[in-house]
């Protein structure tokens, strides 16, 4: 495996009760001037919002709010927020929704203490200088982003998503209870399961060497995932799945499973470039996207695949050799898609073939994508057109 340092700092309450017993007194450490960040009327609907907003005014917090957060979170959103935060001079932001509203947040929090543009940061010509403290209350498991620093931010004039994020932006505090995420969409969970699946997928195929550990870590939370999916999706106040889609997502991208490897993150930057000019759902597309990178890279390792076939999927390798199992392997991950259904084509969106061209260029912008293979311009048109 790769050298590393693994720190990460975020405070996690996970179950029923937490956020009664103790919001009060982890948001009060930090200040009483509390800028409380959301979505739609989710959480309004649901009397979180009316539950958050009793428990802070009892303990005497002044809150302000920044509504209506996109699911694929806009820049224009987050330059609202820092204005908040610089006039009302807030001590603390609290992100109460899904990974949107959270990541959101992040940006607003480094973008409070970054002289410039935060978009700066997101396009690489800064770094993030400090942040303000930032709470989480999730309402989606997805993306992890209670209990990791990055963030993806969509800037809609230039049809631009990208990533970001620093040792600053951590959660200072996050709280998970399973039974906040009863009310969310059916297509909602859908689209998490995919995104949490495509974070393991993410780590699991790498080109680091001798990492029998990690694998297998990577595998437990992929098979939790698939075996728990189903049960959460047709029935939303099953908390016990819930609370396992819950940690799994959590688990997933939290820095946990993947010390010492260096994953991939191509079908990422893929999937940003589709989402950034049709405006999908972020889990939607790297469900499409996926099981085509696995076709067109299964020959860089096929090992790797014939693993994921047996430990996860449980099929027997009798009579079977590596690249037959590797086929099974992908042809496993697309029967899963379907069986929750996940789209399985850019058609589903009706995303045609005009925009390709372009799709990949800005795919490559920064240079060659992916780690378990390098993959250029071309190599991402052709994954996309195989997409269609």
């Amino acid at each position: 495996m790769n050298p590393f340092r693994f720190q990460n700092p975020t405070a996690l309450y996970y179950g029923k009760g937490q956020i009664e017993q103790f919001l009060a007194s982890e948001v009060t450490q930090y200040g009483r001037r509390v800028l409380l960040v959301y979505g739609g009327g989710s959480i309004k609907r649901s009397g979180l919002y009316d539950k958050v907003n009793h428990i802070l005014n009892e303990a005497g917090v002044t809150i302000f709010e920044l509504s209506g957060v996109e699911p694929n979170p806009r820049l224009t959103t987050v330059h609202k927020g820092i204005d908040i935060c610089r006039t009302e001079n807030i001590d603390l932001i609290l992100a109460v929704g899904g990974g949107s509203v959270l990541d959101c947040s992040k940006a607003i929090a480094m973008g409070v203490k970054y002289d410039g543009d935060v978009w700066d940061i997101y396009q690489r010509r800064a770094k993030a200088t400090g942040a303000l403290p930032l709470g989480t209350i999730l309402t989606l498991a997805a993306t992890g982003s209670e209990m990791n620093s990055g963030g993806v931010i969509t800037n809609w004039e230039t049809k631009e998503k990208l990533g970001g994020g620093s040792p600053y932006t951590f959660p200072k505090f996050s709280f998970c209870d399973p039974e906040n995420t009863y009310s969310v969409p059916r297509d909602q969970t859908i689209y998490g399961t995919c995104d949490m699946l495509a974070h393991c997928f993410e780590h699991y195929f790498h080109p680091t060497r001798h990492t029998p550990l990690q694998q297998h870590l990577i595998e437990a939370v992929i098979k939790t995932i698939v075996e728990n999916a189903k049960a959460a999706i047709d029935n939303p106040n099953d908390y016990d799945a819930r609370e396992t889609l819950m940690y799994c997502s959590t688990m997933a991208l939290n820095g946990m499973i993947n010390m010492g490897i260096q994953g991939d993150w191509a079908c990422h930057a893929i999937e940003h470039e589709i989402s950034a000019i049709y405006d999908i759902p972020h889990g939607g597309g790297l469900a499409i996207v996926f099981p085509h990178w696995m076709d067109y890279n299964k020959n860089v390792n096929p090992s790797r695949f014939a693993s994921l076939a047996t430990n996860v999927f449980g099929v027997d390798a009798s009579g079977k050799s590596t690249d037959e199992l590797a086929d099974i392997a992908i042809a496993k991950v697309r029967e899963f898609y379907k069986e929750i259904g996940a789209p399985q084509r850019l058609a589903d969106y009706d995303i045609g073939d005009d925009q390709l061209d372009r799709m990949a260029s800005q795919a490559v912008r920064f240079g060659e994508i992916g780690n378990f293979k390098k993959l250029n311009k071309d190599d991402v048109y052709a994954i996309l057109k195989a997409s269609l």
